[in-house]
């Protein structure tokens, strides 16, 4: 009997060790969790591997190939000046650059296409440039998107981005004009809008602490140098050297946020 009493309590003493040592596993493990969930992620925007999407009207489109030819897969202008320097300049960081820019786009017809265009893509940096399409509709009256609706399914796809992925660069670039050829016929109409719709964009950066890319300001300092047809020929669409004044102030707002750009 004295026998079985201490079996059982050698038997209870080891099950009171194992106990302490579970305990003691599960207070040594819940700190690490938490230290791991409380560990901020990679700066990615400083790393490899980065996504940027180009989103946006004709502006933006250039004729991007819809294939996979990489010849012209980012089209002309800016878009292409920008991926073909950037990725041209850090070969090691594995970037991938698309072109989603589609001619005659509004902001209503991004939000067609946005879960496609935008959201399964998965981009690390989001570059938007729309309005003018926008502003036409107004003054044409044709399926007019009012300064009202711009901003508000703006703020709808910058949401539905973010929510899909809390770290992403944003990049909002304001819609802009030179008074030539039909624009210059209505200036004051298509001046009113587009003003309107800058303030929106410049809004939008502020709230959403995106990247503000103030292209208007670059054209209009540009007119000193030559006039306006020279950077925009029907005072919407860029030329070359106009393409390339986008280009360059749009690395020069982003590089203040991707540090490796030159």
């Amino acid at each position: 009997m004295a026998t079985n009493n201490k079996m059982d309590n050698l038997k209870d003493s080891r099950r009171s060790f194992l106990k302490k040592i579970a305990v003691a596993g599960a207070t040594t493990l819940v700190p690490q969790a938490l230290m791991a969930a409380s560990v901020p992620a990679p700066d990615k925007l400083d790393g490899k591997g980065l996504t940027i999407l180009f989103q946006g009207d004709s502006i933006t489109d250039g004729k991007w190939g819809r294939n996979h030819d990489p010849n012209h897969i980012m089209g002309h202008g800016y878009a292409f000046s920008i991926a073909s320097r950037v990725g041209a300049d850090h070969p090691d960081k594995n970037l991938l650059f698309l072109n989603r820019g589609i001619s005659g786009n509004k902001v209503t017809d991004l939000e067609q296409r946005w879960q496609t265009d935008t959201l399964d893509l998965k981009p690390d940096v989001l570059s938007i440039l729309v309005g003018i399409n926008d502003a036409a509709s107004v003054i044409q009256q044709q399926n007019a998107v009012t300064v009202a609706q711009y901003e508000s399914v703006y703020r709808t796809l910058l949401d539905q981005m973010q929510q899909q992925n809390p770290d992403v660069l944003l990049v909002l670039c304001e819609p802009f004009i030179l008074p030539v050829g039909r624009i210059e016929q209505q200036w004051e109409a298509w001046h009113s809008d587009v003003v309107q719709r800058q303030e929106v964009v410049k809004r939008l950066a502020t709230d959403y602490k995106a990247v503000f890319v103030p292209f208007q300001k670059v054209f209009d300092k540009a007119l000193a140098k030559a006039p306006a047809s020279y950077w925009i020929w029907d005072g919407v669409h860029p030329t070359v050297p106009g393409h390339e004044l986008m280009a360059r102030e749009w690395m020069k707002q982003v590089k203040r946020k991707l540090r490796f750009f030159k």
